[in-house]
């Protein structure tokens, strides 16, 4: 999947993948997509429930062993 802008939190712990995610889509455009790699699994449900109370559209998700990859599209 093709994404705007890759923002690389592997490694870090909460609260910071969503802090880096929130700063990413904040240089994004409506409609633009950000791609989000993380490493902690709090983030499958951070990440989720983020996206959707800011209104943003959390396009997919996928597992590479330790990595999880999100693609959100900007509301």
């Amino acid at each position: 999947m093709k994404a705007d802008l890759l923002v690389d939190a592997k490694g870090l712990a909460c609260p910071m993948p969503i802090v880096r995610t929130k700063k990413g889509m904040d240089t994004l455009q409506s409609g633009q997509v950000l791609e989000i790699h993380v490493t902690d699994k709090g983030a499958k449900n951070d990440l989720s429930a983020w996206a959707k109370s800011a209104g943003h559209e959390m396009i997919d998700m996928v597992e590479e062993g330790d990595v999880l990859k999100f693609w959100i599209r900007k509301a």
